[in-house]
């Protein structure tokens, strides 16, 4: 069971305001360590076993969960919504609740708060992640979305929903290219994961070039290209893979060369240096240090 310290008790030593919205800073010393992420490429199975809903489930307090989903990516939120609440229920969650907001307004209201501070997992819908930022960027439930997941509380997401996990998203892009200039739109995120840019549909959609383009105009940031019904489960400064694709590490960190300041529109990108790092189910990353753990260390490691 997790406890549940609202916004504003003494578990916030200071806050910090973001977009007109207070965050908590915690006291390290009374705190709950950070919540997990579950980020997912899309497509995940929800008919099978469901390996990657019930690993969200498992990390968020199992049968116990109280899970709300929160469709604000997508303009179909009774049909998506309802369709994950059958799901989390078919798992044996008894406490799901379907959360939308269609406006900025709807983001402050104290129930929506109330719902977050509840809840041992949220979930996060796929659609469009900008509506995710317009609509809850620097409201109360941002506010109420980082200060619980500071205290513990997990976090899941999906295609969209998993885009929008770090500080710097893609908006949109081409498919199928190579990198050239101008084939995707970046913007803020919602900032629960740091120095990352997430793809997602990865190699079904043919969207490494996109991704070499992101990092190429960010190489401070590790491009994360995750396959659909696959996932990152991140915890503190690593994340582990599962499920039956993989996930594509693009590091441009130790990048020597790049024509990207002098070229024009559409034009072909050269990038001598990046790195490109392939992990499959069971193999780690360190995103600290930018290395790949393979999963065979990973056994060796928990025996």
């Amino acid at each position: 069971m997790y406890s549940v310290t609202p916004i504003g008790k003494s578990n916030c030593v200071t806050t910090l305001r973001f977009y007109g919205a207070e965050r908590c800073v915690a006291n390290k010393a009374m705190e709950t360590s950070k919540g997990e992420l579950i980020i997912i490429g899309g497509a995940e199975d929800k008919e099978g076993h469901k390996e990657i809903l019930r690993a969200f489930v498992d990390k968020a307090g199992g049968m116990h969960a109280r899970l709300v989903v929160m469709t604000v990516a997508t303009a179909k939120p009774i049909e998506i919504g309802s369709l994950y609440v059958d799901v989390f229920t078919t798992i044996g969650v008894k406490d799901v609740r379907m959360f939308d907001v269609s406006s900025r307004e709807a983001a402050d209201r104290q129930s929506a708060v109330a719902a977050i501070e509840d809840a041992t997992g949220v979930f996060f819908t796929g659609g469009e992640q900008i509506r995710i930022t317009t609509l809850l960027g620097g409201t109360k439930i941002d506010a109420a979305l980082h200060t619980r997941h500071e205290q513990g509380l997990v976090l899941g997401g999906t295609s969209a929903g998993a885009s929008m996990m770090s500080s710097t998203m893609i908006v949109e892009g081409n498919n199928k290219t190579n990198p050239r200039v101008g084939v995707v739109e970046m913007a803020p995120g919602m900032e629960f994961i740091e120095g990352v840019v997430i793809d997602q549909h990865f190699a079904q959609r043919g969207r490494l070039g996109r991704l070499l383009v992101a990092v190429a105009q960010y190489p401070h940031h590790l491009g994360l290209g995750i396959d659909e019904d696959t996932a990152v489960i991140v915890k503190d400064a690593q994340f582990t893979v599962m499920g039956k694709g993989a996930v594509s590490v693009v590091d441009a960190g130790a990048l020597w060369f790049s024509n990207v300041g002098s070229l024009q529109e559409g034009d072909a990108l050269a990038l001598h240096g990046v790195k490109l790092h392939v992990l499959p189910a069971g193999d780690r990353f360190d995103l600290r240090n930018r290395q790949p753990i393979p999963a065979s260390t990973v056994r060796s490691e928990q025996s």
